[in-house]
């Protein structure tokens, strides 16, 4: 079933996301990678990897050709330290690579699309006790997202990526 279904990981050269493609490999996939980098952590099992800038539209065209399925991953991340000191840059980032990447998968007829979110969407103060309870979807309300990339995230969330595909 899944032998010849055509897939794209945004992001495959992050943790996560060479992980996700080494785990979507093992059930048939196939698996078209794309990021800024080549996987820090070893070798791609991709079929294909492409370097590729998601926040340029061209770039997304590109990486969304002829697939069926989007597990969206890619992000101007940084690491906490980048997030806190960046905010227009990672809000603006952020928003060029989902908003493009999910447009080019309507154009090119992608069937379905996975959006990543995180934690960085509930508010800190819910995330500082080492014993806190699992965070809820209605935990991120009323908004107070720990920073911009957050706030990116979570607009994402509200205006529902699904009525696109």
């Amino acid at each position: 079933m899944s032998e010849n279904k055509r897939v794209l990981v945004t992001g495959a050269g992050g943790f996560i996301g060479s992980h996700l493609v080494t785990y979507l490999k093992g059930l048939g996939f196939w698996v078209r990678g794309v990021d800024l980098k080549y996987p820090e952590f070893g070798e791609t099992y991709a079929d294909e990897f492409e370097i590729l800038d998601l926040r340029r539209w061209d770039s997304c065209l590109q990486a969304t050709r002829n697939v069926e399925e989007v597990y969206a991953l890619a992000a101007d991340m940084g690491g906490m330290g980048f997030i806190s000191a960046h905010h227009a840059q990672i809000l603006y980032n952020n928003s060029l690579i989902n908003l493009h990447t999910l447009e080019a998968s309507r154009v090119n007829g992608v069937g379905r699309y996975l959006y990543t979110s995180s934690a960085c969407i509930y508010p800190e103060y819910l995330q500082e006790n080492e014993n806190v309870t699992p965070l809820k979807e209605e935990d991120a309300y009323p908004a107070m997202p720990q920073d911009a990339y957050g706030w990116e995230k979570l607009a994402r969330e509200i205006f529902r990526l699904r009525p696109y595909l």
